[in-house]
């Protein structure tokens, strides 16, 4: 992400330091919303839609920004945060009808494989939501988007070290979710 400098310019409508934050901005939030929404319905799509809504919150809020020592990655990742939740909301109220019609029936797809896709993804959030807020959102940053413990830390004001020991404790809780009772019981 960029420097304070550049967060400042950009607040004060400095036009070049403003495409530059946008465009990181930008960036961070559609891999962050990928990683959220991906096994969504049409999740790419709904990922591009909630990463420009994140731009344009940050656009709107840029000029009331306040820089109180935490990373300005951390701004930009609380209104990811609001936006996906926004998205998962939306896409639990129906379908949307579409216009594409396949020209032909895709013969290699088995309808099996995609419900044990979708159910395993299912699965997976279910117990990622049993998680602390911070635990998810670090193992999402970590595993999902791919980013360093260093990035990670810069981005929740935390140290990389806190990160490790949050990231391998969700790890444990989470492997001992999945060992515990099919009801949902395993220990904490």
């Amino acid at each position: 992400m960029r420097s304070t400098d550049v967060v400042s310019a950009a607040a004060q409508g400095e036009p070049a330091a403003l495409q530059a934050l946008l465009t990181d901005v930008r960036r961070i939030a559609f891999r962050y919303c990928r990683a959220r929404l991906g096994g969504l319905p049409a999740g790419v799509q709904a990922a591009d839609d909630a990463a420009q809504e994140v731009c344009v919150a940050v656009l709107r809020s840029l000029p009331r920004y306040e820089d109180r020592g935490a990373p300005f990655e951390a701004f930009v990742y609380g209104i990811a945060s609001n936006k996906v939740a926004d998205a998962m909301r939306s896409s639990l109220r129906g379908p949307e009808p579409t216009d594409e019609l396949p020209d032909e029936v895709d013969l290699d797809a088995d309808p099996l494989d995609t419900v044990i896709a979708a159910e395993r993804s299912s699965d997976t959030w279910a117990l990622l939501d049993r998680l602390g807020e911070t635990q998810r959102e670090i193992l999402t940053l970590r595993v999902a988007v791919g980013m360093s413990a260093d990035e990670v830390a810069a981005s929740l004001d935390m140290t990389p070290g806190a990160v490790r020991v949050a990231q391998h404790r969700a790890l444990t809780r989470l492997r001992a979710m999945m060992a515990g009772p099919a009801d949902g019981g395993g220990s904490r």
